[in-house]
């Protein structure tokens, strides 16, 4: 069974507001954007004044003018989830990275995040898009722990606002930049037990949510909310059907992509507002460190009689 020791977030300074948004005259503003996604602010890599005056119309010059990496944003909550698990980064064995949009197809993010923490360790990617968390630990639930050090590091770095075209207000409202981390293990205990989790993909859908390696994201909006909304409320139905307990309390982390679409899930499936947990509001779409990112924010609030059950959904579809 795998265990959880840790788990750490980070968060860009530089803030992109609805007012931010609304100043850029693309045709939004806050009683808008709050209406659709109820994204009141995002976090980004580049600077707003790169924002402000290119719209960020070369997805190529953004990554020149981002103000940290992936690597650096991925060590960062790194360092904060090592920390929480009682050990010191020396004793990471293997790192394991993930996300929708990295820095190089060559070296992968996770050796670009074992050289920023100064590691001489195995490393390697699984990318799943927004689902990359899941598929990580999906993946090492099929290992043979005997074969696996005894903390691995698993690592999602986001800087998607790089590929977002600000002069189209259907992806500038979404999208902010994140890191999230877990220290994990098979073979010591954590403060987390993961119970159980699944991974299914739709590849009929792989046009529905695109980022291209040189070019801006674009999705079909109203087709992917939909899928995202079914599949949510099918795997948490199942997770509960499957953990709940009643005399535990079940709480529900999802998917980071807009608040309507959470609320909509929460609504349909009964989950009451105390037992659902997110930080879209203030921080958008984060990707893959989305639904981590809420769960390391509450880590020390979590205790041992709450179960805490997180559905993903994301390019792919997965």
């Amino acid at each position: 069974m795998l265990e959880l020791l840790g788990l750490g977030h980070f968060h860009p300074t530089n803030e992109i507001t609805n007012q931010f948004l609304e100043d850029l005259d693309i045709g939004t503003n806050e009683k808008w954007i709050m209406e659709r996604v109820g994204i009141r602010s995002r976090r980004t890599a580049m600077s707003l004044d790169y924002i402000r005056t290119t719209r960020n119309q070369d997805v190529r010059a953004a990554l020149e003018a981002t103000e940290f990496s992936n690597a650096y944003a991925g060590a960062r909550a790194a360092e904060m989830a090592i920390a929480r698990a009682g050990i010191s980064k020396q004793d990471i064995g293997l790192v394991i990275a993930g996300c929708s949009g990295p820095d190089t197809l060559s070296p992968v993010e996770a050796c670009n995040v074992a050289h920023e923490l100064e590691l001489e360790v195995p490393g390697f990617d699984i990318n799943s898009a927004c689902t990359s968390f899941y598929a990580g630990m999906y993946a090492l639930s099929l290992m043979q722990p005997e074969k696996l050090p005894t903390y691995v590091l698993m690592v999602t770095p986001e800087r998607l606002t790089t590929t977002v075209n600000y002069n189209d207000r259907s992806s500038a409202v979404l999208w902010g930049d994140a890191a999230t981390a877990a220290v994990i293990s098979m073979k010591e205990k954590g403060r987390a037990q993961i119970l159980g989790n699944c991974l299914e993909s739709s590849p009929a859908g792989t046009g529905k949510v695109v980022v291209p390696r040189d070019g801006f994201f674009h999705q079909e909006g109203r087709t992917v909310q939909m899928f995202a909304i079914k599949k949510s409320m099918r795997i948490l139905g199942r997770l509960r059907e499957e953990f709940a307990d009643a005399e535990r309390d079940f709480h529900f982390v999802g998917h980071q992509a807009n608040l309507r679409m959470l609320e909509s899930v929460c609504q349909q499936m009964r989950i009451p507002a105390e037992r659902h947990h997110y930080n879209v509001e203030w921080f958008g779409n984060t990707a893959s460190a989305g639904a981590p990112s809420v769960i390391s924010m509450n880590w020390d609030k979590w205790t041992r009689r709450d179960d805490i059950a997180a559905a993903g959904v994301g390019s792919g579809l997965t």
